[in-house]
């Protein structure tokens, strides 16, 4: 992508507002042929996205999640509980049995973890085609050819380097949004789901970002650090903990080079698991 990306981005960001009102809604787009699924499991969210042959949003689905720790599995029956019963709604929403799916983990967990994430997706009744890393699906939806994605999740930050649409680095680190909850339970003394309830409350949003702009400083550099030794033309920024207003403001004063981030940033790496599902299995 050349550095015209701030247009281009307005195209991608009209595929995620779709995709938003769709799992908003509950409702579902007319489609012809097959369907491909992703699954993610986040720390904070279970999103299953569905698109068509063409990579267009169909349909999708997302609840709560607490079952999964820095992209480790904590509880193996209620992620797969909870992902068998967005399974059954998306089928119940289309009229059809959804037979496969990708999924991703965060770059850089070990195999166990790997195969963990996919006996929960195959737990729930999907056969699983393909296992990804998260920044990289990202960059699928994004359809990025030079430049760093980062997926800033619940518990990790994760980044994957892209040169010539080819990937040439990934790596993670714990730090993302369960951080900037325990910021603020200890700076207001409330408790976890209350400083939870408050980091997603958009009328606090000017209270609370300047007391988790450390946090949000401490992601920058996480990745300034991965960023040494390469030359990137932008950073993207993705997940549920980058919806913060001046989030990308930080991370591009911080690093010195043009950070973006998409509209509903949460969607992106769902719907680029989607887009990843194996060919032919459909």
């Amino acid at each position: 992508m050349t550095l015209t990306e701030r247009e281009y981005m307005l195209i991608e960001n009209k595929v995620l507002s779709e995709f938003s009102e769709l799992i908003r809604e509950q409702r579902c787009n007319d489609y012809e042929g097959g369907l491909k699924v992703g699954v993610d499991l986040g720390t904070a969210n279970i999103v299953v996205a569905v698109v068509d042959e063409k990579n267009m949003p169909v349909t999708g689905a997302t609840a709560v999640s607490t079952f999964v720790k820095d992209g480790i599995v904590v509880d193996f029956v209620g992620a797969m509980q909870t992902v068998r019963k967005l399974k059954e709604q998306l089928e119940e929403r289309l009229g059809r049995t959804l037979e496969f799916a990708a999924t991703a983990i965060p770059p850089g967990i070990i195999s166990a973890n790997v195969k963990c994430i996919s006996n929960v997706v195959e737990g729930a009744g999907f056969e699983v085609t393909n296992v990804m890393d998260e920044p990289t699906a990202a960059s699928k939806v994004l359809d990025i050819k030079d430049g760093a994605v980062v997926d800033v999740g619940g518990g990790t930050t994760g980044i994957s380097i892209l040169k010539d649409g080819k990937v040439i680095f990934t790596a993670d680190e714990a730090t993302g949004g369960t951080h900037m909850t325990l910021v603020l339970a200890g700076y207001y003394g409330i408790s976890i789901v209350e400083a939870e309830k408050l980091k997603k409350d958009i009328t606090k949003e000017d209270t609370v970002f300047p007391i988790i702009k450390p946090v949000v400083q401490k992601m920058a550099s996480i990745v300034k650090r991965f960023l040494d030794g390469y030359e990137v033309p932008a950073v993207y920024v993705v997940g549920g903990a980058s919806c913060f207003t001046d989030f990308e403001k930080v991370f591009e004063k911080e690093l010195g080079i043009q950070t973006i981030k998409p509209n509903d940033a949460l969607l992106v790496t769902p719907l680029g698991i989607a887009f990843e599902q194996a060919a032919g299995s459909m």
